[in-house]
C-alpha cells in the first residue's frame, strides 16, 4: 500500500481553481483533463517498460517504451470522465471501464448501478474519481475489481477526507492511493470540507 500526496505545485494551483465556486463548467473540465494528464508521470515512476531497436531519421538505437495494452483506466461516472480523458492523452493504447456509482443521500451508503469492464486479469488498473470523501465509493469500486485479479490497483483522487483516506488504507491495505490533497475533513452531509463541493454537478449540470 502507498499513501502519495502529490505536492506539484501546478497541480495545486490547477486544483484550487477548481476549489473556486465560480469557475464554470467548461473550465472545470478543462482544469480536471489537465490534471490528469500531469499526474501521469508521476503514478507511472515506477512501471515496467521494455527496450526495442529503433530507426530514428538518423540512426538506429535501443529506445525504451511502455506497453500501453497493460493499463486499463476506470472511470467513475459520471465525474471521473474528464479525468479519463487526460489520462487517455498519456496512454491512448490503455484498456478503458465504467462503474457508474451512486452515493444515497439518506445514509451516505454506495450503490452499483452500471458496469462495463475489459478484461482486468494481469493488468495495473487506474481508477479515476474527483473525490475520495467517506470511501464508500471507491470501496463499492475496488470490491467490483479486485475478483478479476489486476495486476495492481491505483486510485486518483484530487480531494481526500482524513475519514475516506483511513476507511480505504485499512479495508483495501494492497491499493495505490496518489491524491493531489487532503482536506480538513466531512460536513454531516458527507461533502469534503472544505472541498469543492458536489463536482459531478459543478461538471455537468449546474445551471441546468
Amino acid at each position: 500500500m502507498a499513501l502519495r500526496v502529490l505536492n506539484n505545485p501546478l497541480l495545486k494551483h490547477k486544483l484550487n481553481i477548481v476549489r473556486q465556486k465560480q469557475t464554470p463548467p467548461d473550465k472545470l473540465r478543462t482544469l480536471l483533463e489537465e490534471i490528469a494528464l500531469m499526474s501521469m508521470p508521476l503514478i507511472f515512476e515506477d512501471i515496467p517498460i521494455r527496450v526495442e531497436r529503433i530507426e530514428t531519421p538518423t540512426g538506429v538505437g535501443d529506445f525504451e517504451f511502455v506497453e500501453e495494452e497493460d493499463f486499463v483506466f476506470v472511470c467513475i461516472l459520471r465525474a471521473g470522465l474528464p479525468l479519463l480523458n487526460g489520462a487517455l492523452q498519456a496512454l491512448p493504447g490503455a484498456g478503458v471501464g465504467f462503474l457508474a456509482i451512486k452515493r444515497k443521500e439518506q445514509n451516505l451508503e454506495a450503490e452499483l448501478f452500471y458496469k462495463r469492464l475489459p478484461s482486468l486479469e494481469g493488468k495495473c488498473v487506474v481508477l479515476l474519481d474527483p473525490m475520495l470523501a467517506t470511501g464508500g465509493t471507491l470501496n463499492l469500486a475496488l470490491s467490483e475489481l479486485k475478483p478479476l485479479k489486476p495486476k495492481r490497483l491505483i486510485s486518483l483522487n484530487l480531494v481526500a477526507s482524513p475519514e475516506g483516506v483511513e476507511r480505504i488504507i485499512s479495508e483495501h491495505p494492497d491499493v495505490d492511493l496518489f491524491i493531489l490533497n487532503i482536506d480538513e475533513g466531512l460536513n454531516p452531509a458527507g461533502y469534503i470540507v472544505p472541498g469543492v463541493g458536489d463536482i459531478g454537478d459543478r461538471l455537468f449540470t449546474e445551471g441546468l
